[in-house]
């Protein structure tokens, strides 16, 4: 297995801490607001990435938390007479919902960030005793000139990252530095708080991360993995804490890219923010077609999302559903049939690359075109190009051999076929034709098959 590291910006060997066993910190959303498009791609590039290595037969532990305290939901709660746990629960619940309706695994451990402030505390306290980090009215800062590679993971020197300071980074006359952070913050009127050695007050988000990946995973675990937004400040910073602290941290990084609708970057302030609900909402097939787009852009490339694209992956849902329906109407029997062993091995092949989604896809529509000749022909290998075909897929997150009606309009169209089908056996030739030209005028066509038609759109 091979991956693009972030820290070394190389495609390295990827050699787990323990043969066998795979262990993951993926960083999860604060719960505030509607899930976009955005949560959806990173969740879903480490829920393939763990699909795959568990169909590869690792032992994965995947760990990904919910910030469940932060200033975004601090805001929300005050504009909406809530209490900040009520916000919490109440978009955690939204996005849970989300994520289960796009077919992404639970991780096997979501840490909330309220239930490891005691972590968080004394991971502190190690930085504050070995001067690592200093103590303010504000509240304790790490000080960032003291680890000597801080910008390693996003390659920029610590000079490089201190000219543009001011214009990202939170201006404190606190701090010695102005890229210094705070590990933790002093309390403030009508903010949560937890009692610590400097204070009431409440974590940095970047603390949260670092106490629950190696509290849960341990030092040297093998993944980190986030958005590229999440490069920095938040996934150096959180380096930077284990560093100062003596820790050993991920020993690779992986970062997916971001997404762009109609050709522009998703932003609020354009008004393009696509949540995923408005996505799902669209179309009843648009949650596989959302995981088909992403399998066919590789995770490290900006994922293009317009109305033709989900349009074509559509299609291809279509295409992987009609193989299934084509080889139910010819009776063959591929539930337990064999694999075939050469895609099987190409497939391996492609995904061990940096994850080479969409080569791995390619293969998965190679075999439903001969599985489809074959149904035809009526070959015997018609079974273990299905089985294969299923399991490949499969082996991404993506279901197909839905064979049952999707939606309202997919129980008509079915009506019409058997009708046609009717009109056939009847010699009402016309009839039939009239049905078909109705089908063509809904983008559905009829494929006459030995065994009989199989529609698609």
């Amino acid at each position: 297995m091979r991956i693009y590291d972030t820290l070394s910006r190389k495609i390295v060997d990827f050699v787990p801490r323990k043969e066998g066993a795979i262990s993951i910190y993926a960083c999860g959303p604060t719960v505030y607001d509607h899930p976009h498009l955005g949560h959806a791609r990173q969740a879903m590039t480490y829920d393939i990435a763990r699909r795959f290595f568990e169909w590869a037969g690792y032992d994965v532990l995947h760990v990904a938390n919910i910030t469940d305290i932060d200033d975004n939901i601090i805001n929300r709660a005050t504009r909406e007479g809530l209490t900040e746990p009520e916000v919490a629960e109440k978009w955690e619940a939204i996005y849970m919902d989300a994520m289960a309706a796009l077919d992404i695994l639970a991780p096997h451990q979501q840490p909330h960030a309220t239930e490891y402030v005691q972590e968080m505390i004394d991971f502190i306290q190690v930085l504050v005793d070995n001067g690592a980090a200093y103590v303010t009215d504000a509240g304790v800062y790490l000080r960032v000139r003291s680890i000597e590679d801080y910008g390693a993971l996003i390659h920029r020197t610590h000079d490089e990252l201190a000219e543009g300071a001011g214009a990202r980074v939170e201006v404190d006359p606190n701090k010695e530095d102005p890229l210094d952070f705070a590990l933790w913050k002093a309390a403030k009127p009508g903010e949560p708080t937890w009692p610590s050695p400097w204070g009431d007050g409440r974590p940095g988000w970047h603390i949260e991360c670092a106490a629950m990946s190696l509290g849960i995973l341990g030092d040297g675990f093998d993944l980190h993995g986030g958005g590229t937004d999440l490069v920095f400040p938040h996934h150096t910073n959180e380096r930077a804490e284990a560093i100062a602290a003596g820790r050993t941290f991920s020993r690779y990084w992986m970062h997916n890219a971001m997404l762009n609708i109609d050709g522009e970057k998703m932003s609020k302030s354009l008004n393009n923010f696509a949540t995923i609900q408005d996505v799902l909402d669209e179309h009843p097939l648009n949650a596989r077609a959302l995981r088909l787009m992403l399998l066919q852009t590789h995770y490290r490339k900006i994922l293009e999302i317009n109305a033709e694209v989900i349009a074509h992956a559509r299609s291809g849902i279509e295409r992987l559903d009609a193989m299934i329906r084509k080889a139910e109407a010819a009776k063959v029997d591929y539930a337990s049939a064999e694999l075939d062993s050469d895609a099987v091995a190409e497939f391996r092949t492609q995904m061990e690359d940096d994850f080479g989604t969409p080569e791995a896809m390619a293969i998965a529509f190679e075999l439903v075109r001969r599985a489809n000749g074959a149904i035809d022909s009526g070959d015997d290998s018609a079974a273990s190009l299905v089985a294969t075909a299923i399991d490949l897929t499969g082996a991404l997150g993506l279901r197909i051999g839905e064979t049952q009606p999707t939606s309202d309009d997919d129980v008509r169209i079915d009506e019409l076929v058997a009708a046609r089908t009717e009109a056939k056996a009847n010699k009402d030739f016309a009839e039939a034709d009239r049905i078909r030209d109705e089908l063509a005028g809904q983008g559905i066509t009829i494929e006459d098959t030995p065994t009989g038609p199989i529609w698609r759109r």
